[in-house]
């Protein structure tokens, strides 16, 4: 969706509309509306239609209620998002409801009124579309709508702003006794076009698609316009009180202070971390506000769910900035954040109430710097981050033209820890083997890093490809992004053997995912010459890559890894002719003969710490392998005198298995030493060959 100034453009499409069902024109009104994060944040807010339907067992029309189902997002969902209900049993279950205290039993009856057997969930929400008496409703968290719902005057601002066209509602938890209030302003105020819920959102109504989607845009477009004159001539958070570093200090800060942060906050499991450094953010935490409003924490219960009772302000001060001692403060930050959230649980807590989660945060301001968010993968902790900052504008708007609150503290935990959210916690699926495993593979652009990066990444890592050569390395982590969706694909250029290029290249990471948990060490040169025609170069661009490419990354690697202090893993994709010599390749075979070596010592200086370090051996990757492509192949077809296609045949038929060995090979035996399948080994040399007795180990 786009917009003229600030102000949400109509980008309803008569033509294309026309030949729509009702239940069709839903989902364009829905996509519309969730495209535009002014309008709603992800994954938030909900709409419905009312739509005559014909019964499958009757035959007869009946009125169906289509609303967007439990989970999912109105801006990317499809048909199959959508819950649908007979709208008869929705009003039938008003002779079940035993009253408020009883009203999280009315979400098990919601089944019952299932229509066509359609499996979505219906959500929390539900009855709050069902019992509004038009045909149409919808429900979004608009920043501009929030911020008059989450002043303490949010009921007279209504007023102000919207006359009697707009109703207000008390906070109250979302559920079935909110649908009845809900109902009971709709049908006494049959002028009304839709409700502020204080503390929640914007509902709108109509009898007809799009226009209650016109609606919608209207009332948005109104608050925003009126906080914008209100604000016009104040400063947003009483002004600034720090300046922001420049953009590359705000990185490097980042770089040295997520990998510290995720670290102590990533004992029990893996985190995720984003940075975010907008303008939005960088107003807020260095303005005079910030330490005022932070402790509040968030007033929309979306914003609340994804970003935790309040954030962990980092005491950094950018007119005197120094990170040695902001990281000596970090731990005891962290704790004294995690006891802070067990007394809150303490003191909130119900008998049946679940037991007490990770208390460690979500969100974390860094004055001059910017904002970092963790979780347990790289969406939720960059959508942490973009709810947070939906929170700061709520909070500029309120605190301009009103005085911000947040929720009260009882009421935030009863959402936090409401048995509703956590059932739907525990039927969230199993994490996959490497869930918050952050991989760097290097030579990430040929067939073997790339299969590998699809191995982890297939297993829940996050993978950031680097490769010397730009054009393949973009074409790499494009296939891979669209395989396994961009936030957990990155990319850097990287020359192994330029310290400057390995240490951008660790910034670049603990930026993008806060750290370093997998090294795939896979940097690759073949050559091939008889010894006497080696010269000094030819001998040397071998060692530089091979040898010494793998030393400056590993060092890197060991640096951020002991920072984190959570172990790792590192693995070298050597050869088996690290282990068995070959004619016509003294160089190669000496440098991976070095490499492997280089393993082994490492494997004894990384155990104390954590850090396992295995080498996977391949033989004769021919398919994808770029070393495979130019001369290295005319080279070693002229060596075991056969042509191109034959040299293949040849190395099946050599090995003891008489097997072609494929990238997806290697990745299989990367990935193992990656896991905790291999959790207690490390100095082991894993030949993926096909079976070659000289290269036998033992």
């Amino acid at each position: 969706m786009t917009a003229t100034g600030n102000r949400l453009e109509n980008l309803w499409d008569d033509a294309r509309a026309s030949g729509m069902s009702e239940s069709e024109k839903l989902l364009y009104r829905s996509n519309l509306l969730g495209s535009d994060k002014r309008v709603t944040n992800f994954g938030g807010g909900n709409t419905s239609a009312k739509v005559m339907e014909r019964d499958p067992l009757t035959g007869q029309l009946v009125e169906v209620l289509w609303v967007k189902g439990s989970g999912g997002d109105i801006g990317s969902m499809k048909m199959d998002g959508f819950s649908t209900l007979y709208m008869d049993k929705l009003h039938a279950l008003k002779g079940m409801y035993r009253g408020v205290a009883h009203e999280d039993e009315m979400v098990g009856y919601l089944p019952h009124c299932t229509f066509n057997l359609n499996p979505r969930a219906a959500s929390i929400d539900t009855p709050l579309h069902a019992y509004v008496p038009r045909k149409h409703v919808d429900h979004v968290h608009s920043d501009a709508i929030i911020a008059i719902a989450a002043s303490v005057n949010s009921r007279a601002l209504t007023a102000e702003i919207f006359g009697n066209e707009i109703g207000w509602l008390p906070w109250k938890k979302p559920g079935y006794e909110l649908g009845l209030w809900l109902e009971k302003l709709a049908k006494e105020n049959p002028q009304m076009r839709g409700a502020v819920l204080e503390g929640h959102g914007l509902f709108t109504w109509a009898d007809d698609a799009k226009d209650c989607y016109l609606t919608t845009l209207e009332i948005i477009n109104k608050a925003s316009d009126w906080l914008a004159a209100k604000s016009a001539a104040k400063s947003a958070f009483g002004g600034q009180k720090l300046p922001a570093l420049p953009a590359d200090q705000r990185r490097d800060v980042a770089s040295r202070l997520m990998p510290l942060i995720r670290g102590l906050i990533s004992k029990d499991r893996h985190k995720v971390g984003h940075f975010d450094d907008s303008p939005a953010v960088l107003e807020f935490v260095g303005s005079h506000q910030m330490n005022e409003l932070a402790p509040l924490g968030t007033s929309c219960p979306d914003h609340f769910l994804r970003t935790k009772i309040r954030p962990l302000v980092v005491a950094f001060d950018p007119t005197a900035p120094d990170l040695d001692q902001t990281a000596e403060g970090l731990p005891d930050a962290i704790a004294a954040y995690r006891a802070d959230y067990a007394a809150y649980y303490d003191r909130c807590k119900h008998p049946d109430s679940p037991a007490l989660r990770d208390p460690n945060a979500v969100v974390y301001l860094v004055p001059g710097v910017g904002m970092i968010t963790f979780a347990l993968d790289k969406a939720t902790a960059r959508i942490a981050g973009e709810f947070y900052i939906n929170a700061i504008n709520v909070m500029r708007g309120a605190n301009t033209v009103s005085t911000y609150q947040g929720l009260p503290e009882q009421e935030a935990f009863d959402i936090e820890y409401w048995l509703l959210e956590e059932a739907k916690l525990q039927r969230m699926p199993k994490p996959k083997s490497l869930a918050g495993r952050v991989a760097l593979v290097t030579g990430g652009a040929g067939g073997i890093g790339s299969s590998t990066a699809d191995r982890l990444l297939a297993e829940g890592a996050c993978v950031m490809l680097a490769d010397i050569d730009e054009t393949a390395l973009s074409a790499a982590a494009d296939g891979l992004a669209a395989r396994h969706g961009r936030d957990v694909v990155r990319r850097v250029v990287m020359d192994v053997t330029k310290e400057s290029a390995v240490a951008e290249a660790f910034a670049a990471i603990s930026v993008e995912f806060g750290g370093l948990d997998i090294l795939v060490s896979n940097a690759g040169i073949a050559s091939s010459a008889a010894v006497e025609d080696t010269s000094l170069a030819l001998w040397n661009r071998n060692m530089d890559i091979l040898s010494t490419g793998y030393f400056l990354v590993s060092r890197d690697a060991f640096r951020l890894m002991r920072g984190q202090g959570i172990g790792g893993a590192v693995i070298f994709v050597a050869s088996k002719n690290g282990l068995a010599a070959s004619p016509n390749a003294s160089a190669y075979c000496t440098a991976k003969a070095a490499e492997i070596h280089l393993a082994r010592c490492l494997a004894l200086e990384g155990a104390e710490a954590g850090i396992r370090v295995n080498v996977v051996n391949p033989d004769a990757v021919l398919r994808g392998s770029k070393i495979w492509s130019g001369e290295w192949l005319d080279q070693r077809a002229a060596t075991y005198k056969t042509d191109k296609e034959g040299l293949e045949e040849m190395y099946r038929q050599r090995s003891l298995l008489k097997r072609s060995v494929l990238p997806e090979d290697i990745a299989e035996g990367v990935y193992f030493f990656a896991s905790d399948l291999s959790a207690k080994s490390t100095g082991n040399i894993l030949n993926v060959d096909a079976g070659n007795k000289e290269a036998f180990t033992r």
